[in-house]
């Protein structure tokens, strides 16, 4: 009885995916089996066959590796950047790590993407608990330094740093609940330490399909450039209108949109630019990203049309409006931003200008690691003001190492003023994300 009973099983688990391929030879069965219910159910859930179905998932659906023709080179806004980042960092991978060096580990790596930050020592840096009301975090350090970033009058051979940063993604065991935490350890000469210490501090639900609920401490989407994180920018520093009018944080709560077709930005909080900033008044933030091709991105490139607005009132009323137009297909990116300003509130202090500038912005991929990039930026201070326009032209070179986890960028920007002597500057710097 006994063998009669093992051999109608080991029928059964050999009949079942024949009689699968013939409902569909064209689909892949893992997707089949990861969405319904098998005959064999106990065989797929085994231990062995799914470290092997993680393994496949980490390897070919969830990873931060590239495939080929599917990358992204375009800048993504908070609301996409969130979503993508998310998504990866949600996906368990149990795997046993094999015994090589970190730096053995490190050098195999094939991190291609550089859509999103991605990072060095992510598994190692990634822990689960058992008990407690968190399933798991990843740590991680961030640094990006350069040779003279800074854009005085007076060139200097100064290696400035621009970020060192130290922080962790968490996720609790309710799965609709994500944080992210990070820091700024080290003094920055010229800011106040304690209001520039907290760099992200935040909490995530997303309840809501398609939509992402942020509480807290986290950056004002204020332009496309000016609301995205400084590690996946193109160059070495951000455009003017991007640093002048965004590229700064705030409290507060904001409502992230994603769908096929459009997604947006939608916040409200407070117009300190700090955590010890307290409530001198409101602000309002509000984004919105139209996709006109959609799921077609793949054939027709990928297309975004976006505007928003940002106000409020901080010791000035100021209100900001941006556009922005980008396109990325195959190894070509480009696009053009522009913002106007009655007042404003960015990351290099508060105005009552009238200013308003843009930039363009092409790119060319030639491989996984090596891109050339150029950008045309111009910037009115003050519209009341005749002669004080002030252009940046920049070339430069990005070789992605390891993705955006292991960079060197070379920039060279011509400054040219209408109101001072023109300049040039040559840009050296790297990128490390464990």
């Amino acid at each position: 009885m006994k063998r009669i009973l093992k051999f109608v099983v080991v029928l059964s688990v050999l009949l079942t995916p024949l009689r699968v391929c013939a409902n569909s030879a064209d689909e892949f069965l893992t997707a089949d089996l990861l969405e319904n219910s098998q005959p064999n159910e106990v065989l797929l859930h085994s231990q062995k066959n799914q470290e092997n179905f993680d393994d496949y998932l980490e390897e070919n659906v969830h990873s931060e590796k590239s495939i080929p023709g599917d990358e992204d080179d375009s800048v993504m806004d908070n609301s996409e950047l969130d979503f993508e980042f998310f998504k990866i960092f949600d996906q368990d991978n149990d795997s046993v790590i094999s015994e090589d060096t970190v730096l053995g580990k490190i050098y195999k790596s094939n991190i291609t993407r550089t859509d999103i930050q991605s990072f060095l020592l992510k598994d190692e840096l990634t822990h689960r608990f058992k008990n407690g009301p968190i399933h798991k975090i990843q740590a991680y350090g961030g640094f990006r330094g350069s040779l003279n970033s800074i854009f005085a009058q007076d060139y200097s051979t100064n290696y400035d740093n621009m970020t060192t940063q130290v922080g962790m993604y968490g996720k609790f065991n309710n799965p609709d609940y994500r944080f992210k935490l990070a820091i700024n350890p080290l003094p920055r000469t010229g800011s106040n330490y304690i209001d520039r210490f907290i760099s992200d501090a935040y909490i995530i639900n997303t309840t809501l399909p398609h939509h992402q609920i942020i509480a807290g401490y986290s950056r004002v989407q204020t332009g496309i450039e000016g609301g995205t994180s400084s590690y996946i920018l193109p160059f070495v520093t951000r455009s003017q209108i991007a640093r002048n009018f965004g590229s700064a944080r705030s409290l507060g709560v904001k409502v992230l949109g994603n769908y096929n077709y459009v997604d947006y930005n939608i916040g409200v909080g407070s117009s300190g630019r700090y955590v010890t900033s307290g409530m001198p008044g409101m602000e309002f933030t509000g984004w919105l990203n139209v996709k006109p091709f959609g799921s077609e991105d793949k054939k027709f490139g990928k297309l975004t049309l976006g505007a928003g607005f940002n106000g409020g009132h901080n010791g000035i009323d100021y209100s900001v409006g941006s556009v922005y137009v980008g396109y990325k297909h195959k190894k070509l990116w480009a696009n053009f931003e522009a913002g106007i300003a009655d007042g404003y509130s960015g990351s290099n202090g508060i105005s009552a200008n009238k200013a308003s500038g843009y930039a363009v912005t092409a790119g060319w991929k030639f491989n996984p690691h090596w891109q050339l990039i150029g950008r045309v930026d111009q910037f009115d201070p003050n519209r009341n003001v005749s002669g004080d326009l002030k252009r940046e032209y920049t070339v430069g070179v990005n070789w992605f190492i390891k993705g955006q986890a292991l960079k060197i960028v070379l920039n060279y920007v011509f400054c040219q003023n209408q109101n001072r002597n023109d300049s040039h500057k040559i840009i050296l710097a790297t990128q490390v994300m464990l």
